[in-house]
């Protein structure tokens, strides 16, 4: 015997429209954990507060954070970074969760120091075509220590950086700037 369309079981309505509901539920839930995981472990999205990058960033700038690459390799020079603020930011008031970005200039075990409008890596001056204008205070020379980074913003003279607060430590680095994806006009990797 062959079975007939008016054989089968009739579904009710409501059971349709509950497993449609149920069906878009486990879809919106699943990429919420997808969003949550990506921000997570792997990229961000962030906004530029302040001038203290410029020429290369400006105020409003949005920006993609990768944050995998440094499980694989500690930050290099020239790395735009973005970080927690360091112990001594937090004691001179910034909230622990609210997020700071510079350029990586001395790695651990390097010698930097600031003389005459130009930053020295070792003795050896840095080639900067990103910075607004030299630095126009010097610093005296220090060791970067193990695990931690000194960092600057281009905008040399209008900088709150490791000159003032000191190192920043490898914990406390979210992530690597690496693509500015608002203002359009501007649109393109960093």
């Amino acid at each position: 015997m062959i079975p007939r369309e008016s054989d089968a079981k009739q579904v009710p309505a409501s059971s349709k429209g509950w497993q449609s509901w149920r069906e878009n539920l486990t879809l919106v839930l699943i990429a919420l954990v997808l969003a949550f995981l990506i921000r997570t472990f792997i990229a961000e999205p962030r906004y530029i507060p302040s001038d203290s990058m410029v020429p290369t960033l400006h105020t409003g700038d949005r920006l993609v954070v990768e944050k995998v690459s440094y499980s694989f390799h500690l930050p290099r020079l020239g790395d735009i970074v973005v970080f927690r603020p360091p112990d001594e930011l937090q004691r001179r008031g910034y909230p622990k969760d609210q997020a700071f970005i510079k350029r990586v200039i001395g790695e651990p075990g390097k010698v930097v120091t600031i003389a005459k409008g130009k930053v020295y890596i070792n003795g050896q001056p840095l080639q900067e075509n990103y910075i607004a204008e030299p630095p126009n205070q010097p610093f005296s020379p220090v060791v970067v220590p193990e695990d931690e980074f000194f960092v600057m913003g281009d905008n040399r003279n209008d900088s709150n950086d490791s000159r003032y607060w000191g190192f920043l430590p490898e914990k406390n680095i979210i992530g690597r700037a690496v693509f500015r994806f608002w203002p359009l006009d501007r649109i393109g990797f960093i």
